[in-house]
């Protein structure tokens, strides 16, 4: 067994918007490998009739970072209810898309100003709850919600016969000894 150390930023010296990225890229990462190793021809796997299809929960991920655009660019209107695009008919073009937002939402993070992470925008603050909160906490919450899809599509990715891979530790699939 080998072991690496890595040293960490002091709190110091990393932003919270440098944090954010950090955050985001090693997120997405993981994310990706999930996606990755989903069975394509198990896309329409539906394990409940309330549930979406894994391809339908795969493209929330793309989704997500449109919010996550929304939050960094125009913001959001609550005057109406949000319209989607449907899901492409291949996961591929899912993957594809998401690889895209992805890179789209990095710059424009890295394009903010620091403080311009703390403009205050109106988002959800609880059921029927609206209110300034700012821009760096509306993108956290976003990559947060996308981590809980991810470990929903890692239950599709079990039942389709995956090999789930190792996301913050071993898996029964991937063991790290």
């Amino acid at each position: 067994m080998s072991t690496t150390t890595q040293t960490a930023p002091s709190p110091a010296t990393t932003n919270p918007k440098q944090q954010f990225l950090d955050a985001y890229e090693k997120e997405h990462q993981k994310t990706m490998r999930v996606l990755r190793a989903y069975p394509k021809d198990q896309s329409e796997l539906q394990p409940h009739p309330k549930c979406k299809t894994a391809r339908e929960l795969a493209w929330m991920f793309v989704i997500e970072q449109g919010a996550m655009e929304k939050a960094l660019t125009t913001g959001f209107d609550f005057s109406k209810p949000p319209a989607f695009p449907p899901a492409p008919e291949s996961m591929d073009a899912i993957f594809s898309a998401f690889e895209q937002g992805h890179r789209k939402v990095m710059g424009l993070v890295q394009g903010q100003r620091d403080e311009e992470m703390f403009t205050p925008m109106k988002f959800f603050a609880g059921p029927g709850k609206i209110e300034d909160t700012p821009r760096i906490e509306v993108i956290w919450t976003f990559l947060c919600d996308q981590i809980h899809h991810r470990g929903q599509f890692s239950i599709y990715l079990r039942m389709a016969d995956g090999k789930v891979p190792a996301i913050y530790g071993p898996s029964l699939d991937e063991p790290w000894m």
